[in-house]
């Protein structure tokens, strides 16, 4: 029997964190973060992180591993995530990656290229590019050198289109040509997949209205003021492009009012859901429940069960 890794992707706000607490309660399962903004510490309020008592209670894997001012790739998230993973097997226990980074999940389970590290001044040069012209603009730049790029990257989407024209600029080849001669995925790994997601998508657009209100009372514009003042820090980091951050680092700088950067954060939330969404119909093998529903941990953890019952044999599969 091959070995098994259970990924539970969906679009923010759905619920994915507190149905993962549940299935790892239910089973042997270790959490791996497949959130690009987890792997930051100190941003705990704008990512929903969990809090660190259930991290203590379930074991969480890429949590807290960088600085705000570094980066972090999706090869990097590759490496870290197979290390867990194997780690996780040689226990007997099973790896959960649950996250909404869909990007780390198709390079995990598709093979990732080898891309070159990110470049800051060049980095800079970009952003200097799209701050005189606008992201429109460098995006038609990126629709001229790597059309198919272009094709898949949103105009409203800097950090893809920035690190697309990174990559052709350090290396002389497009992204797209690099990812055809993607490096395979980890071998002898049988992924299931599990979808969490509501059937309505105007009630996830409340709940992210409403959940983003609730992390601004719960102090996240002063999680951000903490990171504004730390000088270290730039609006074109990585961490600070993160949902919510952007815009609250916006209102910090005088750029909107705190209702503007409100609304815009709110907006961001929406355009990424409906991303996320669009890469979710991706995953053809996936099976979709509705977090609209109370019981859709419950069906999760059945139609997990029956994944893994081939597997009961094995010490530690189960914790019921």
């Amino acid at each position: 029997m091959r070995r098994v890794a259970v990924l539970l992707m969906g679009p923010t706000g759905a619920g994915k964190s507190e149905a993962a607490i549940r299935l790892a309660q239910r089973f042997a399962l270790e959490i791996i973060s497949v959130d690009s903004a987890l792997v930051y510490r100190g941003m705990d309020i704008g990512t929903a992180k969990p809090s660190a008592a259930t991290r203590a209670r379930i074991v969480h894997h890429l949590v807290d591993i960088r600085d705000p001012a570094e980066s972090y790739s999706a090869g990097e998230f590759v490496r870290d995530a197979e290390r867990a993973m194997q780690a996780i097997w040689s226990r007997g226990r099973q790896p959960l990656l649950v996250g909404g980074t869909m990007l780390y999940f198709h390079a995990l389970t598709e093979g990732i290229a080898a891309l070159p590290a990110a470049d800051r001044k060049l980095r800079a040069e970009i952003d200097a590019m799209a701050a005189q012209a606008g992201w429109a603009a460098v995006h038609g730049e990126l629709a001229r050198i790597d059309p198919a790029a272009a094709s898949r990257i949103h105009a409203n989407d800097p950090q893809r289109i920035q690190r697309a024209i990174e990559v052709f600029r350090l290396t002389g080849t497009t992204i797209t040509q690099l990812r055809e001669q993607r490096r395979a995925p980890i071998d002898d790994v049988r992924f299931v997949e599990l979808a969490l997601a509501p059937a309505e998508r105007g009630a996830l657009h409340a709940a992210l209205a409403r959940r983003f209100e609730a992390m601004l009372e719960a102090g996240l514009l002063e999680e951000v003021r903490g990171f504004y003042r730390r000088g270290d820090l730039g609006g074109e980091q990585p961490s600070m492009r993160a949902v919510g951050y952007r815009q609250l680092w916006q209102h910090l700088a005088g750029e909107f009012t705190l209702q503007q950067a409100t609304d815009r954060a709110i907006a961001a939330s929406r355009q990424l859901a409906k991303r996320q969404f669009t890469w979710l119909r991706r995953r053809t093998l996936a099976r979709w429940f509705d977090s609209g529903q109370p019981e859709a941990a419950c069906a999760m953890g059945d139609a997990l069960a029956e994944c893994l019952a081939p597997l009961r044999n094995r010490k530690h599969l189960s914790n019921e």
